[in-house]
């Protein structure tokens, strides 16, 4: 039985107990269930995954809950790449790939089974039913993965069976399932790059989720113009508020913190602490995402004048960023480097920046320097899917450094910010951050912009705020 709280209430359970708590309950069992949509696509990607490293068995972890305090765990969200390979989210599993002769793989998605009602592991303990919710049977999860399921608590021994076969696993997610291989780091580095290399094309039915994720998105900020007054009379809080609940409402949760920078705090990139004043007069710039259901998510950013009317530094800035942006969305298409969207937007503001006199042209040599970074800080955008910053650990050569190919979704978000204790800059312009992004899907034409139910220019701006703000 496991341990309980050093100082519950309870200092036991007496047989009598024990014997109650394990009668008089219905089977419920679920047999109408089918195969996830997901299904058939993960299975493609499973097979791919295994062409690339046949003989060898390969270790998916999903991840464990992670202690915020005492017996309080943080939301558990799994490993990225166990949900790409299997569509599932299941805590405390892992997908195993076991090698053939043929150079082919059979997969095993692990899982902790439903409890038993023939002892008190269901009301008792880390993982009791009762405490953390139904699981599903390990039958159940067959019929809707599509692949065969095992218990997790035999995995280790499972593994030491094999013990001889060549192993990788993905390092830094489960630590305990860590610890029962023996597996060489570089190797192991190599799988988690491979796993992030096969989510850089997303497949029609990882498209149809960014779309409902992007859409969740467009009217979580429709809803936040629609609050701003309320926000006024409180803080960025509020926006945070009303943006989560969108995302809460149509999705899993939000994709990453939001961002809810009001006033300087929009020169900040990562302002997550969304705890000041929105002030008339000043900008607000809104970054923020909804995750959905299946965990992939939009990305979108808007900066809003709060007022409802931008001033005219304030539009120059941000007709400045507006037509960066512009230039960077038209260096998306199949075939272009990765790296000429970030080029020409930055092309494009150390142009303006040496034109207001903020640094030192001519606009080649600046550019070469770099100096433009000062003002524009982060490079101009980052694929996108089940992570915000997805495929992170993808080769160079495949992702910065390679060609954009149809089925890519990758965000451009080009920015200004003047620091509110600049003195290099005239005192109107501190404390003014702008950012515009939007996430956008390669084509075979071109792109399409996912995001294009948002307003981007600044007259169209404006004429949203006034038709939604309150």
């Amino acid at each position: 039985m496991a341990k309980g709280r050093k100082n519950g209430l309870y200092e036991g359970v007496s047989d009598e107990l024990s014997a109650l708590m394990r009668t008089g309950w219905a089977d419920t069992e679920r047999h109408d269930l089918e195969p996830a949509e997901q299904a058939p696509y993960a299975a493609a990607r499973r097979v791919a995954l295994s062409a690339l490293f046949p003989g060898e068995r390969l270790i998916v972890p999903s991840g464990n809950l992670k202690t915020r305090s005492n017996d309080d765990t943080y939301p558990f969200r799994p490993y990225s790449g166990y949900v790409h390979m299997t569509g599932d989210q299941a805590r405390d599993g892992a997908l195993v790939l076991e090698p053939r002769a043929d150079g082919g793989h059979d997969a095993y998605c692990y899982q902790l089974p439903r409890d038993s009602r023939d002892n008190d592991e269901f009301w008792i303990g880390y993982t009791a039913e009762l405490w953390m919710g139904r699981r599903r049977s390990l039958a159940e999860a067959e019929t809707v993965l599509g692949l065969p399921c095992r218990d997790v608590r035999t995995i280790t021994e499972d593994l030491a069976a094999g013990s001889g076969v060549p192993t990788r696993i993905v390092r830094g997610v489960d630590p305990a399932l860590e610890a029962a291989v023996a597996t060489d780091e570089e190797r192991d580095i190599e799988l988690e790059g491979a796993l992030s290399d096969l989510r850089l094309v997303k497949d029609a039915w990882e498209l149809g989720e960014m779309r409902k994720a992007v859409d969740s998105t467009v009217r979580g900020f429709t809803d936040c113009v629609a609050e701003l007054s309320r926000a006024i009379a409180s803080s960025e809080r509020w926006i945070e508020g009303t943006f989560f609940r969108r995302a809460r409402l149509e999705g899993n949760h939000v994709g990453y913190g939001s961002i809810c920078a009001a006033g300087d705090h929009a020169t900040i990139m990562h302002w997550t602490d969304n705890d000041g004043p929105v002030r008339p007069g000043e900008l607000l710039l809104l970054d923020a995402g909804v995750e959905t259901h299946s965990l992939y998510t939009a990305d979108v950013t808007r900066t809003l004048p709060i007022s409802g009317t931008f001033t005219p530094v304030q539009r120059q800035v941000y007709d400045a960023v507006y037509e960066a942006q512009e230039a960077g969305m038209a260096a998306v298409k199949p075939g272009a480097p990765y790296r000429d969207f970030h080029e020409a937007s930055q092309r494009h503001l150390t142009a303006r920046l040496v034109e207001w006199g903020f640094i030192e042209g001519p606009v080649d040599r600046a550019y070469a320097l770099g100096l433009q970074r000062r003002f524009t800080m982060a490079g101009t955008g980052h694929m996108l899917g089940l992570d915000v910053h997805d495929c992170a650990q993808a080769r160079t050569e495949e992702y910065v450094d390679g060609v954009l190919e149809p089925g890519m979704v990758l965000t451009v978000e080009p920015g200004l910010y003047f620091q509110p204790d600049d003195l290099t800059v005239p005192e109107e312009w501190r404390g003014i951050g702008v950012r515009i992004e939007d996430d956008l899907v390669v084509t075979e034409e071109g792109h399409e912009n996912l995001s294009a139910g948002l307003p981007r220019s600044s007259a169209e701006v404006e004429a949203w705020m006034a038709r939604f703000a309150g």
